[in-house]
């Protein structure tokens, strides 16, 4: 494993950004553990948050963290700071000449206003990376119950949001780069697919439980009308 730093702010000068989020699978319908934020619920307010609201937020953030990576409010309301991305190539990716590498760690300073896409295209700038940026995706992995969640998320999507609600420790949310192009099923790790079957097979018996319910309060209802109307001589 290797680790990096880099800044979209050093980067490019057209690189600058907010989120929202949803589940390759849905998720069950659990609460998270005490103590850890629900991103899933609080990524909803985004839209909605003042600029107070986001500076009460940020400060909560920066109290929590460990590394010294704080964000920074800006007087227009955006604000700063870094997230941590898990580079999960099947092969190594074409580069130009210089270094590369398919297994990393990098860390990078972002805006409130980058997208998703900003972020893909500054990593595969940083590594020298000269496939297009549409063969690959971010997943966002977060841990809930003693489980773990994967999502794709889309371009349009904010990192530094996400990472804001879920706060600084990595093993609460992580940022995964991964090539999409190999197929969905694909791109997701062993423990991640046997999630996906525990979910499905959860989902099944539900809907199979539904089913024996709806049907029996149907078949009540039937007999009670049939005893209504037939009268024995």
């Amino acid at each position: 494993m290797s680790s990096g730093y880099s800044s979209l702010e050093e980067d490019a000068e057209d690189f600058f950004f907010t989120a929202r989020t949803s589940f390759f699978r849905r998720a069950p319908q659990g609460k998270p553990r005490a103590g850890q934020p629900d991103v899933e619920k609080e990524k909803e307010t985004h839209n909605y948050l003042s600029k107070e609201e986001i500076k009460e937020k940020i400060h909560k953030y920066n109290l929590a963290v460990t590394d010294k990576l704080k964000m920074t409010l800006n007087s227009n309301g955006t604000y700063t700071g870094f997230i941590k991305v898990h580079m999960e190539l099947c092969r190594a990716p074409q580069t130009a000449p210089g270094p590369g590498s398919s297994d990393c760690l990098n860390t990078l300073h972002i805006s409130s206003a980058n997208t998703v896409r900003e972020v893909i295209e500054a990593l595969l700038k940083k590594f020298l990376v000269t496939e297009s940026p549409s063969k690959f995706a971010l997943y966002k992995r977060c841990h809930r119950e003693d489980q773990v969640y994967a999502c794709k998320l889309s371009d349009r999507e904010h990192p530094l949001y996400l990472r804001l609600v879920a706060g600084p420790r990595t093993d609460t949310l992580s940022f995964v780069l991964r090539e999409h192009e190999i197929g969905e099923w694909e791109a997701f790790s062993l423990p991640e697919l046997q999630n996906f079957l525990r979910i499905l097979d959860k989902e099944e018996d539900d809907q199979l439980q539904s089913l024996k319910r709806r049907y029996a309060a149907y078949r009540l209802r039937l007999e009670d009308a049939l005893r209504a109307v037939w009268k024995p001589d």
